[in-house]
């Protein structure tokens, strides 16, 4: 078993921990920073008990691409897909110049933490199959 993707779900875990936390008080940019960082963490976990090494990137679209190259298949939608990928930047720096139509609101981390906590329990499926392959073969 690799103990380093458990590093990477508790620290993606932590990160959706404060995306509520800034939900609830209404700190959207901020929960929508931190939606971000928990998938990409997420994700690569799910990487790592894939057999991948942890890419130095903030793409969710990359890093979906190379679990489906070794086999493993989540179930996102391209909206989906393109609106994380969205928020990284415009959630972290102030680019209004160019991204002038990005407002976070109640509406946007509304969905994107919908959409985190899909993802984390699809992911944390995925990975309790891989161990229990582990441990099968042993």
């Amino acid at each position: 078993m690799n103990a380093e993707w458990h590093l990477w779900l508790d620290y993606a875990e932590e990160n959706g921990r404060v995306a509520d936390l800034c939900f609830e008080s209404g700190l959207f940019n901020a929960a929508l920073q931190n939606v971000q960082q928990a998938v990409e963490k997420t994700l690569k976990a799910l990487c790592l008990a894939s057999g991948l090494s942890v890419k130095k990137t903030h793409n969710i679209r990359e890093l979906l691409a190379d679990l489906q190259r070794v086999g493993v298949k989540l179930d996102f939608v391209e909206e989906d897909i393109d609106l994380l990928d969205s928020i990284y930047l415009p959630s972290k720096y102030p680019l209004g110049s160019a991204l002038p139509d990005f407002n976070p609101d109640i509406s946007l981390a509304r969905r994107c933490l919908i959409l985190m906590k899909k993802i984390s329990d699809e992911v944390r499926k995925d990975i309790r199959k891989i161990e229990s392959q582990i441990e099968n073969r042993k």
